[in-house]
């Protein structure tokens, strides 16, 4: 069957001398691997397009019985300059990315997550707000749209001791179970603020050092208790850099 849809490039293996096997995120056909034969030549067609990140739109011939689709065309369905030539806004991507993609089955469609990942690109391409500020906010976002969104006590306050509950997902302020996270001040706000009003003023708190980092570390882990086999991101080298560097 011969497919014409969006696509978000997930991963890029190089395969024999030539080719690469690309992983993208497609709106018909969810997450699904595909052969793109001659990639790697400097004047092939796909040459430049096939990089992570990239927003697509693609023709392939889709096989269900088939572990590896061929990739017929492909064109920019938009360039998003800034997240190539921004390296703070690159590394965010790229670890966005990586996260979204192990959120993912193989072949699972999950047509409002594309939708979320397609905007999360396009803002992040266009935002001047600092990059690392966004990732915690794509978790957040990210837990709800594979439902199991986090949740904020009604009795939860910035000037109490507030908590991460792990199995239930309830931001309280007491400790309800074994796995569960103090969260400072700060990082209650900004999980408070972005649950209940969605205002962007969650990104003028003014986290001190490591904090940022560690409410991360702590939605990852929330993330990884409800998600079998979420293992950390080999992208995270340079993003955690990035962390140390400026906040």
């Amino acid at each position: 069957m011969i497919t014409h849809t969006e696509a978000i490039i997930f991963k890029t293996v190089d395969y024999q001398e030539s080719s690469k096997i690309v992983t993208m995120f497609t709106r018909e056909h969810g997450k699904i691997a595909l052969m793109v034969r001659g990639a790697k030549k400097p004047k092939n067609k796909f040459s430049g397009l096939i990089e992570i990140g990239n927003l697509l739109d693609v023709i392939y011939y889709y096989k269900s019985s088939r572990s590896v689709q061929i990739l017929s065309e492909a064109s920019y369905l938009e360039k998003l300059m800034n997240l190539r030539i921004d390296f703070e806004k690159m590394a965010t991507m790229t670890s966005a990315i990586e996260l979204i993609s192990q959120l993912l089955h193989e072949n699972e469609v999950n047509k409002p997550l594309f939708n979320f990942s397609q905007k999360m690109l396009h803002w992040l391409d266009e935002t001047e707000i600092h990059p690392p500020l966004i990732f915690p906010y794509l978790q957040i976002r990210l837990a709800t749209l594979v439902g199991i969104g986090l949740q904020v006590d009604h009795a939860g306050r910035s000037d109490k001791m507030n908590y991460l509950n792990l199995e239930s997902g309830l931001i309280t302020t007491e400790s309800v179970s074994s796995h569960a996270y103090k969260l400072t001040p700060n990082q209650f706000r900004f999980l408070a603020i972005a649950l209940q009003s969605k205002s962007s003023k969650l990104f003028d708190i003014p986290f001190e050092r490591g904090e940022l980092k560690a409410l991360i570390d702590k939605l990852d882990r929330y993330l990884k208790f409800h998600v079998e086999g979420l293992k950390d991101r080999t992208s995270d080298a340079i993003f955690e850099q990035i962390l140390q560097e400026s906040l």
